[in-house]
């Protein structure tokens, strides 16, 4: 604003604004942006297929595409540089607002934990954590002393308890050896009768006599 209009008053600027209302405007330009590279890079596709067609039949047709597919390009550079900056401002706004968001809800947690503890002293703090260890301790004490009942179970001797658990002991022995029974001793098994038949002794000859033996010399003379 010119010094004139700061001292008669001037068009005021008008408010920035918001951080959502950035991101959301610089969402809609890359949209935009994204889709003219679509139409531009099919626009270089028939310029080089147009360039393609004619050759060395029509050069000057030729050259004049490759002319435009080459401002075709270039255009496609500038607008990739200019989507690169929008969405950098876009991501840098993003963050700048979840910082934000974040920073304002730690913000108030901090008010809130501040006024919990407005009404809190750290001395009485401890007063308080010494009584409840106190009371804790002297609950422990009573339920140990109601769990050791006075008066009950006194009045038997251990020892003579001693005496008739090993009377049971023994008489439960003494039943353990009676149910025991002899085992029967196994039957002894005598072997088969073989089934083939042992061979047969021969006959001995009947003993000659005196008479007989001297025929035979007799007769073994008379033949030599």
């Amino acid at each position: 604003m010119s010094l004139f209009g700061k001292i008669f008053g001037g068009k005021k600027e008008p408010p920035a604004p918001s951080t959502q209302e950035s991101i959301q405007k610089l969402r809609e330009t890359e949209e935009l942006l994204i889709k003219k590279q679509g139409f531009l890079e099919t626009k270089i596709k028939e310029e080089v297929a147009t360039a393609l067609k004619h050759g060395s039949k029509n050069k000057r047709m030729a050259l004049a595409a490759l002319n435009r597919k080459k401002k075709l390009e270039k255009n496609l550079n500038h607008l990739d540089g200019v989507l690169q900056t929008i969405e950098f401002q876009r991501e840098a706004l993003e963050n700048a607002s979840t910082n934000a968001e974040v920073l304002q809800v730690m913000g108030g947690a901090s008010k809130a934990l501040k006024q919990a503890h407005n009404n809190m002293d750290i001395d009485q703090v401890h007063d308080l954590m010494e009584d409840i260890a106190e009371q804790q301790e002297v609950a422990n004490e009573i339920a140990e002393a109601i769990s050791n009942p006075v008066g009950f179970g006194r009045d038997v001797d251990e020892d003579d308890l001693l005496k008739e658990l090993e009377e049971l002991e023994q008489e439960e022995l003494d039943k353990q050896l009676l149910d025991v029974q002899p085992t029967p001793a196994a039957p002894v098994r005598l072997p088969d009768v073989p089934a083939t038949s042992l061979p047969s002794v021969p006959a001995r000859a009947p003993a000659k006599s005196a008479a007989d033996r001297d025929l035979d010399e007799l007769e073994q003379w008379a033949n030599s």
